[in-house]
């Protein structure tokens, strides 16, 4: 880790070059390339993440790990243990016996898996096997952490026939106070924004219901560090530690609200009885399971997927119809429980509406709307728990 610039194929686009990365104060790139050649875009997925995961250890005690595309989190997740239906919905094997960062990342991955096609991830803690194992038949464009067991390294080399993108990032580095941005010409200056975010954010609650439980406290720090390197405007529907919905780079709040919730709802979806026992026919990879999953929840593509003469080349049997009703019915009854994150104030108080249909019973926002008692009293009106920070988290 002691080069200073490191020459790219190209930047966002072929016909952008030259292209390279750099440090600007002097001193050696705090990261390694151990395998395949990173792009410039990979690149700035791969610091993002990394800084995202290496927040939400600090601040939880937790391992961590991210799944970026296109420079905002498709999902995050601290490293929990898996029950029995989040091994079927994220296809891991009952004999594996994931470590707790190999949780984390199956988690992470979870989210929102048919985003995650292609992503790239990012871990707090040293990738060992069982990881490395699970990333293997994912498509997948690279990796970042702080290391790699030898077991890792090895299957992770011997992906995509040895062209997947391994990093190893300094984790002592500390970036400069400053950093700069070039737009057209223009050279742009800010602070970095090393924000800490930790549970003394939380102490504003401004509704009647001040119920907070450690586990939503928990929920509401995830939500707000993956919205600090969420692209904004953006919205993170959180449960058990896990991002269940990210919605970025939306101009409309509520648009991120409506795009978020309707990822948590399809991820709760996902643990319908329904969905876990549709038998796929032999060999059918993940991402065309997760494909055949997301056409199977849509309510038009899936009539389109299970008529006549389409549905046998993904099933073994034809599966049954999930009606409108049913998917509403199911959400309503097992989406419970969920903490939302906003990275700026709700103007109106239909943000808090639409959440409730995803199941959201805790809100956490920097506030500052001059709208905001109509917001409050939204929440109040459904008995949500909402807490004011005072911080905005914009990310561009």
């Amino acid at each position: 880790m002691s080069e200073n610039t490191m020459e790219l194929k190209y930047g966002c686009n072929p016909n952008q070059k030259p292209a390279r990365i750099l440090m600007r104060e002097g001193g050696g790139l705090p990261l390694e390339v151990l395998s395949g050649k990173p792009g410039y875009i990979n690149f700035l997925d791969a610091l993002n993440a990394w800084q995202l995961v290496k927040e939400l250890k600090e601040a939880t005690g937790l391992p961590a790990a991210a799944s970026f595309k296109h420079v905002s989190p498709a999902g995050a997740a601290v490293g929990l243990p898996l029950s029995e239906t989040d091994r079927k919905m994220y296809f891991v094997s009952p004999k594996a016996q994931p470590s707790p960062i190999a949780c984390a990342y199956i988690r992470a991955r979870g989210a929102d898996r048919l985003c995650s096609y292609g992503d790239w991830a990012a871990l707090s803690d040293v990738c060992d096997g069982e990881t490395a194992r699970y990333i293997k038949p994912e498509v997948s464009d690279g990796i970042i952490a702080p290391g790699y067991t030898d077991e890792a390294l090895e299957i992770l080399r011997a992906k995509k026939n040895g062209k997947y993108n391994v990093v190893q990032i300094d984790p002592d580095y500390v970036p400069a106070p400053q950093e700069y941005k070039d737009v057209f010409g223009v050279t742009f200056e800010q602070k970095r924004n090393d924000f800490k975010i930790d549970e003394t954010l939380l102490q504003n609650i401004v509704t009647e219901n001040k119920q907070l439980p450690q586990q939503a406290k928990i929920d509401m720090i995830v939500a707000m560090i993956t919205l600090k390197y969420t692209q904004s405007n953006s919205v993170c529907y959180v449960k058990n530690g896990q991002a269940i919905g990210v919605g970025a780079g939306q101009q409309s709040r509520i648009h991120c609200t409506r795009l978020a919730g309707d990822k948590a709802d399809n991820w709760s979806l996902r643990q319908h009885p329904a969905v876990l026992g549709l038998d796929f026919v032999e060999g059918l990879r993940r991402p065309d399971r997760d494909n055949a999953i997301d056409c199977y929840l849509s309510d038009v593509e899936c009539r389109q997927l299970l008529a006549e003469g389409n549905w046998q080349s993904t099933f073994k049997s034809r599966p049954p119809l999930l009606t409108r009703e049913m998917k509403e019915e199911w959400i309503s009854q097992n989406l419970t429980g969920v903490t939302l994150g906003s990275d700026a104030f709700f103007p109106f108080g239909d943000n808090v509406e639409r959440a409730r249909r995803s199941g959201v019973q805790y809100i956490v926002q920097p506030g500052g709307s001059v709208r905001d008692d109509h917001v409050i009293d939204t929440a109040n009106k459904y008995s949500v728990v909402m807490a004011f920070t005072g911080m905005r988290l914009f990310h561009h």
